[in-house]
This record gives C-alpha cells, structure tokens and sequence, in this order.
C-alpha cells in the first residue's frame, strides 16, 4: 500500500502529535509523597533523594498548598518517628496526638479539598523496622492486621479521605475495611499495596524514614521479583476483601504487572515510581547522560500508557511546575 499509508503524516508537528495521543499526564494524575518530622521550620534534604525533604508540619501546610496551587490532588503522607517512642507493636501509630494523626488533621484544615492518602505498616514505629510485630524473628501476620486495621480507625478519626495499607500482611484489607465499617467510616477508601515486591529500589527511602529491617528482610511478606501471575491474585483478593484502588510497587522494573493488572481488573491502578527510580535518574541526569526534562517526561508516560491511573512519584510536583 505504499506510498497510501504513511504513519508519519500525524507526527510532523507537536500539534499533530498531541491531537492523536493517545495518552497525557495531567496534575490530578499524580500522588505526591510528604515526609513528616516533629519540630518547627525544619527542612532535611534527604541525602539519596535530592530535592527531596522531610518537612516540619508548618512547612508541611505551605508545601501542601503550593502542589494544590498546581493542580496536584492528593499526598501521601509519610513520618519519620523518633527513636524512643518506637516499640514491637506499634503503640505510638495508635496515639490520637501522634505525628501522622496531627499531619492529616493540618493538611484538611489548610486545604479541605486535597486528597489525603496515609501510609499504614508498622515498619516506621517499629524497634525492628519491619512491618509487622515480630515473634521469634518471625513477622507475626493475623496480630500485625489487628493493629493495622487500628491504625487506619485511628487516621480516618483525623480526617484521612484514603488509608493506605503497604505492609503486605494476608488479609490485612479485610481487617481493616471491617474496623472501619464498624467505626461508621464508610466513606473512607482504602488504596492496597496490593503488588509490592521485594525491591532493591527502596533504599533511599528507608534512609528518609530510618525504617530499614533491623534483621533479614522483608522477602517473607513482600513479593517475589519472579512472580507475575500470583500479582493478579493478590489484587483480586485485595479486590474481594473491600479495596478501592490497588497499587503495583515499584514502577518502571514492574510495568508489565501493572499492564496485567489493568487489563484484568476494572478498578483504579496506581503505580509507585520508588525512591530508588527516583534516585536513578537523577544521578544520570546529574552526570549529563539524560536530558532532564524528557527523561522525567518519558518514565511517567510509560505509567500511564501500561495503565495507571494514579502515580506517585517524586517527580510529581517538578512536572506540575515545568510541563502541565
């Protein structure tokens, strides 16, 4: 059929080039992560993750307006607890005055209408940096979804529109949605980390939270990076047991998970660009190897054309400023 069919016919000007796209990031795509400490006008750059910060709740609130000013939607809400009010259960997650309970309530009192999402696993209260209670070395499943379901009661009491579960525990999304049926918070979805492997790329992360394992590691409850199939059952029991947006973590190394997923199940998908993506291309773009802009461009392009619905990256609020 040539010269009749010529593909390049709609690629001969930015124009026409987005007139056909047949996908585009818009703000209200993106998660954009928040790292809590206790304190007042503190602002730590996070050494692995430049640029990015742990913020004092008074900076928190300015931060939180200025991504709403762009056309970002929702945070989620991580926070850095101090060392002595950590223990093997958990007990400070729970305390209605806590650093994250305190968070949520200032980010809907400046700005009502951002999304709040929270981060539930235990790994950043816990003495052994795991997400769960520990036993014997072991991480103890069936208590560890008591406490986690208490954990999200205690977040939807300050005003968390998503509760977000990242711990990986068997039948932690039932336990919760249970505990906030009871407590009468039916309106508070829950976002599961539903795929989230076993990852060499949360490094810089567990550095911003000091929440790394303090023995092994998290293979026993985490995914298995070999494993692609047994994704889509995580997600339809996640699904079944009262989950309204499921996450695949991380994102560029697992984009074929969240292809099948969203090929699989009519539900939100959302996607983790991690720290360790983060990091990465930062690094070859600090050495001259990428361009800056089209790199960050194309890396959550690829999101959205496997089929996320939602991202969170930290990249999220430099797209916002340079290319929305």
């Amino acid at each position: 059929m040539f010269p009749l069919i010529r593909n390049r016919r709609l690629r001969k000007s930015a124009s026409s080039r987005l007139l056909v796209a047949e996908n585009s990031l818009l703000p209200s795509d993106f998660i954009w992560p928040l790292f809590v400490v206790e304190g007042k006008s503190i602002q730590q750059e996070i050494p692995s993750m430049q640029g990015i910060y742990r913020l004092s709740l008074d900076l928190i609130v300015k931060e939180v307006k200025e991504v709403y000013h762009l056309g970002i939607r929702a945070v989620l809400v991580f926070v850095k607890v101090e060392d002595h009010l950590k223990d093997n259960f958990g007990k400070e997650a729970l305390n209605p005055n806590g650093l994250m309970q305190r968070a949520i309530q200032a980010i809907k009192e400046a700005c009502p209408e951002m999304v709040v999402f929270t981060d539930v696993a235990l790994d950043p209260y816990s003495i052994y940096g795991h997400d769960g209670v520990v036993e014997n070395k072991t991480i103890a499943n069936d208590i560890t979804c008591e406490v986690l379901a208490q954990m999200a009661v205690s977040h939807a009491k300050s005003g968390a529109d998503v509760v977000a579960p990242s711990d990986m525990m068997d039948g932690r999304i039932l336990s919760i949605r249970k505990a906030l049926e009871e407590e009468k918070f039916i309106d508070t979805a829950i976002m599961s980390y539903s795929a989230k492997y076993a990852s060499a790329f949360y490094g810089p992360f567990r550095d911003a939270l000091d929440s790394a394992p303090g023995f092994g590691d998290k293979k026993t409850y985490q995914m298995d990076p070999c494993n692609a199939k047994e994704s889509l059952l995580e997600i339809e029991l996640d699904l079944k047991q009262g989950a309204d947006i499921v996450m695949v973590k991380p994102g560029m190394p697992y984009l074929d998970i969240i292809k099948m997923a969203s090929d699989n199940f009519n539900a939100p998908i959302a996607a983790y660009q991690v720290s360790g993506e983060f990091a990465m291309l930062n690094l070859a773009i600090s050495k001259g190897y990428l361009n800056r802009e089209d790199a960050v461009w194309e890396s959550l392009i690829g999101f959205k054309r496997a089929g996320a619905k939602l991202i969170a990256s930290y990249f999220a609020k430099e797209f916002c400023e340079k290319f929305a």
